[in-house]
């Protein structure tokens, strides 16, 4: 039985969690499986990039400050999952062998009006490193479950005829990677399509996000997700593997064409994430990002931040996941325009 409960937070409630060290291996082994960029791979090619050495991805980050808090106290609550994230900042990046620490404080609880057999928990949550520098903070909603309530567990949805499959752009539709002005705004381009296997979800949340309806079967159909289904930090590392493979194909595209390869910087955040529906074993979801706006940079004018809108879709075109994202990129040097 859980031993925290709805009704057991209140505002300005602070908790400390952890350590978790963050070794070299674990952080290459992420990368290589889910953001495979220079700077996240190899310590002699990072530094040639904006970041200048070898750093963890943001994704990752996200995944290791939920597996402090699912030990900390996520796995003795009443917990039934999270909605979304209003905001994520990367400040420091994490590095080889930092041992990290998350602090915890909540900001408001809400009692569900359609649900009074649940609430919602916002928290501010900062990762800090072993310097105690704080590397990223997140604004996040969590539900829970009330005390003496019985949840209903959702029914997953049953086969019914999938949607037009939507692919990814191949060979010569595939653009040059463009400078920051070349990137084109409002036009979607779809990244591809992931399904999501029993054992890679079970896989992902030992090490990330050890809930009980990510990690075992029959637990998982009591729950209140109803049924096996993959971490919402699982479900945005997808989204961030086929990014960074659409990069590095535009990268080959402009460097058989002998065009100038600018370079990308990390993500400083992103705000309002929704895990808008559970990502059950078997679903396969298609992902999509949409530049939204350009800006150069007022204190760098070498650099700039590219803005998107990215998306997760199931087989049934059901809207799953989205967020806002922002990625340093480089301007078009002077001489060029």
């Amino acid at each position: 039985m859980p031993s925290l409960y709805f009704e057991d937070f209140a505002s300005g409630q602070k908790n400390a969690y952890g350590p978790f060290r963050l070794s070299k291996d674990l952080l290459i082994g992420f990368s290589h499986q889910y953001d495979p960029l220079p700077f996240h791979l190899d310590e002699e090619a990072a530094k040639k990039t904006f970041a200048g050495r070898l750093t963890a991805s943001g994704w990752q980050s996200c995944s290791i400050l939920m597996r402090i808090i699912a030990d900390g106290f996520m796995n003795e609550s009443s917990s039934c999952g999270s909605p979304g994230i209003d905001e994520v900042k990367w400040l420091k990046p994490l590095l080889p062998g930092d041992v990290l620490s998350v602090r915890s404080e909540v900001l408001e609880v809400k009692a569900s009006k359609s649900k009074p057999e649940i609430g919602f928990v916002k928290f501010y949550l900062e990762l800090v490193n072993q310097n105690d520098e704080v590397t990223s903070t997140q604004t996040a909603w969590v539900i829970f479950g009330r005390k003496g309530a019985i949840i209903a567990p959702l029914t997953p949805p049953s086969p019914k005829p999938h949607a037009p499959m939507r692919h990814a752009p191949i060979g010569n539709e595939i653009p040059p990677l463009g400078f920051l002005e070349d990137q084109p705004v409002n036009k979607e381009i779809v990244l591809g399509t992931h399904t999501f296997t029993e054992e890679e979800i079970i896989s992902f949340a030992h090490i990330y996000d050890p809930q009980p309806f990510h990690i075992d079967r029959d637990m998982a159909k009591a729950s209140f997700l109803g049924g096996l289904c993959a971490s919402g930090w699982h479900t945005g590392a997808w989204w961030m593997r086929f990014q960074a493979d659409y990069w590095s194909k535009q990268t080959a595209r402009s460097a058989s064409r002998g065009e100038d390869i600018p370079r990308i910087g990390p993500s400083p955040g992103f705000k309002n994430l929704k895990w808008l529906k559970p990502v059950y074993a078997g679903d396969s979801i298609t992902y999509a990002a949409t530049v939204t706006a350009w800006r150069k940079s007022t204190t760098r004018p070498e650099w700039g931040l590219v803005y998107s809108r990215n998306t997760g879709v199931n087989q049934y075109g059901e809207p799953v996941f989205e967020f806002d994202g922002t990625m340093i990129w480089q301007s078009r040097p002077k001489g060029e325009d």
